[in-house]
């Protein structure tokens, strides 16, 4: 009796900590996807890259805003079906001093164009042109995944990097909640 009354007990705790590992491995997926990427609290790397209309655009530039680096690309499903919501963002914290800038890790000019184009991305869209493994951008900011964010704030600081566009709204709305 003792012993089935321990057996059950160590089958209990046995499964009790399968389920714990479980769902610490299944959380959240920036512990899979954003493990690389530049971490928070560090400086935001610079960057010069051309936008959609050839002109040369430096993340400096934006010294004294918030900023949301939003690396995509037309070809990736995951991309195409969070843009709305990148969007969406843009729209919404535009007017309260958040600046976004698109990095595409498109390799042809045309189709970044006709994704620009078809999700309404008004803000500024940058690309190498090149494949994300190719580019000196993604090695620059650990970005082995896409759809994947960064947000820096007006002191040019990283405060965010996710793979997860709640997160971003999340830490928008911090950023630009007003102070009384």
């Amino acid at each position: 009796m003792k012993l089935k009354r321990l057996l059950i007990v160590a089958v209990a705790l046995i499964g009790s900590v399968v389920i714990a590992n479980a769902q610490e491995n299944n959380g959240d997926e920036d512990s899979k996807y954003a493990v690389e990427m530049v971490k928070a609290g560090t400086k935001a790397p610079n960057f010069q890259l051309k936008t959609v209309d050839g002109k040369s655009f430096k993340l400096s530039s934006l010294k004294g805003k918030v900023v949301v680096l939003d690396f995509w690309a037309s070809w990736c499903p995951d991309c195409r079906k969070d843009a709305p919501n990148i969007v969406r963002m843009y729209r919404e914290f535009k007017d309260k001093g958040v600046v976004f800038v698109g990095v595409s890790f498109d390799t042809e000019k045309a189709n970044w164009e006709k994704a620009i184009e078809k999700y309404g991305m008004e803000y500024i869209t940058v690309s190498e042109l090149k494949k994300m493994r190719e580019s000196k951008i993604a090695k620059q900011y650990g970005v082995k995944w896409i759809p994947a964010m960064v947000v820096i704030d007006k002191k040019g600081n990283v405060v965010l990097s996710t793979v997860l566009s709640e997160k971003v709204e999340k830490k928008l709305t911090e950023l630009t909640a007003t102070k009384h």
